[in-house]
């Protein structure tokens, strides 16, 4: 990840216009992966690369 910029589940949510308890379903099922960054007080952190592949693979398959 290096210098790559993190996401919150909120920030992930409004980009790609779905509620955050969606947005941690996908995490939770392993469809888009991100990391528990100082246990559950802070939640969870998404890479940006993650969500350009995620909104590439997933939501693609929707929009088919």
């Amino acid at each position: 990840m290096g210098d790559e910029r993190l996401l919150t589940v909120s920030e992930v949510a409004e980009r790609v216009r779905a509620s955050e308890e969606t947005v941690r379903r996908w995490l939770k099922a392993g469809r888009l992966r991100g990391a528990m960054l100082g246990g559950k007080k802070l939640g969870y952190r998404i890479a940006e690369s993650e969500l350009e592949r995620f909104i590439r693979e997933e939501m693609g398959k929707e929009a088919a």
